[in-house]
């Protein structure tokens, strides 16, 4: 943990040009944002071993009213819709958890800033904390980034 997985409509996939978005790149702009963000106290928020953002497109979705508001407001009625859900495990302040959430938000702002511009879409970020029921893990990434 940390986990952010990333659900969209699968009409984003398309290419730039077309109105879609790279969405190798948004993980990787998003994982570098939670690596940067620091608490209060200049403390990293994440442990680089734990961080992964993955992303899913939905290849069947409905989006408000399917497209009737945005083509009478002269657009394509092709919406789109991203969901963000941070999952993270217990423990960090609450004014830490806005930071990191305004990081991560205004990061995933500018990333969707040609469709929020010129397009109907909309993004939703969440973050999630415990409690869990039942968390076991095995890694050989966290090693990686313990200082000797």
């Amino acid at each position: 943990m940390p986990h952010l997985v990333i659900l969209y409509t699968a009409n984003l996939d398309r290419p730039v040009a077309d109105g879609g978005t790279d969405m190798t790149q948004l993980c990787r702009t998003l994982a570098d944002t939670m690596l940067a963000t620091r608490d209060d106290a200049g403390q990293p928020v994440f442990p680089p071993g734990g961080v992964r953002v993955l992303a899913y497109p939905a290849p069947h979705y409905a989006v408000a009213d399917g497209g009737a508001a945005g083509l009478a407001a002269g657009g394509s009625g092709d919406y789109g819709f991203v969901y963000l859900n941070l999952r993270m495990g217990r423990g960090r302040p609450k004014d830490t958890i806005s930071i990191a959430g305004n990081a991560l938000l205004e990061s995933a702002k500018a990333h969707f800033e040609p469709q929020l511009t010129h397009q109907h879409i909309g993004v939703t970020l969440q973050i999630d904390e415990g409690p869990e029921v039942f968390d076991a893990k095995t890694s050989t990434l966290h090693p990686l980034f313990k200082k000797n």
